[in-house]
C-alpha cells in the first residue's frame, strides 16, 4: 500500500504481521536487553522491513541503530524512514542524490482518544477537521491529521536537527486528491542554499489503516 503514495525513486517494504525469520543485528539486539515483547516485535519487523527496502536500492544489510531522538541512522547516502501500529509495519528509503529527507507514518483508522486533537493540533486545524468530517465522515480526519505530523516530523528532524512539535506545523488536508499541505511555523531549516519552509504530502486510507508520506526531491 505504501508504494501508492510514494514516488518512484523511493524503495519501500511492509509487513501485516512479524515474520518469524526476521532477526537483528547485534547492535540491534543489545537495544532491546530489557524490551517488552511488542515492542521487540515492532522494532524487529521494522529493521526487517528496512532492510528489504534497502536490498530495493543494492545496499546490503546493515545495522539501523536509533540515532538522537530515536531517528534510525541510515546508511550513507540514504534517507528513510520507519512506520510501525497495530497489524502494520513499514519502512521507505532512498538514496539522497534522488530524495534530501523523506518521513512516513501509519496510524489505525480510527478515531483519535478523546482529548487527543486538542493537544495535537492548532485551532485552525481543529475548525478544518471539524469541517471535513461534518462533509465526509467516513474517514477518520482527526486521526489522520496526527498521522500527517508525524510523517512531517521525520521528515523535518533529519535535516533540521531540531524538536518539531505538534503546533510547529499547520496542516491543511486535501480530501479529493489525496495530498497534504503543511506550513512550518519555526525558523527554517535549510537545503543547499534553500530555506525549508513546509512540506507537501500524500495520504492514503485503505484496509483500516492510514497512512501518510512525505518526501523532498533532491
Amino acid at each position: 500500500m505504501l508504494e501508492k503514495i510514494l514516488p518512484a525513486e523511493v524503495a519501500c517494504a511492509e509487513a501485516f504481521g512479524d515474520p518469524p525469520d526476521a532477526v537483528l543485528f547485534p547492535a540491534e539486539e543489545a537495544l532491546l536487553a530489557r524490551a517488552v515483547a511488542k515492542r521487540r516485535r515492532e522494532f524487529t519487523t521494522g529493521r526487517h522491513c528496512a532492510r528489504r527496502a534497502l536490498a530495493d536500492l543494492g545496499v546490503p544489510p546493515v545495522a539501523i541503530v536509533p540515532g538522537e531522538r530515536g531517528a534510525p541512522q541510515w546508511p550513507p547516502g540514504i534517507a528513510g524512514s520507519i512506520t510501525h501500529c497495530a497489524g502494520y509495519r513499514a519502512a521507505a528509503v532512498a538514496r539522497t542524490h534522488d530524495v534530501v529527507t523523506l518521513g512516513v507514518d501509519a496510524e489505525p483508522h480510527e478515531p483519535l482518544p478523546d482529548g487527543v486533537l486538542a493537544v495535537v493540533s492548532l485551532p485552525g486545524e481543529r475548525e478544518r477537521q471539524h469541517q471535513l468530517a461534518a462533509a465526509m465522515p467516513g474517514t477518520c480526519w482527526d486521526r489522520l491529521l496526527f498521522c500527517a505530523k508525524e510523517a512531517v516530523y521525520k521528515a523535518w528532524f533529519p535535516v533540521a536537527r531540531r524538536w518539531l512539535g505538534f503546533e510547529d506545523a499547520d496542516i491543511t488536508i486535501d480530501p479529493e486528491n489525496g495530498t497534504f499541505e503543511a506550513r512550518l511555523l519555526v525558523p527554517a531549516a535549510a537545503i543547499g542554499d534553500l530555506p525549508l519552509t513546509g512540506f507537501t504530502g500524500r495520504w492514503l486510507a485503505a484496509d483500516g489503516l492510514l497512512l501518510a508520506a512525505v518526501t523532498v526531491p533532491a
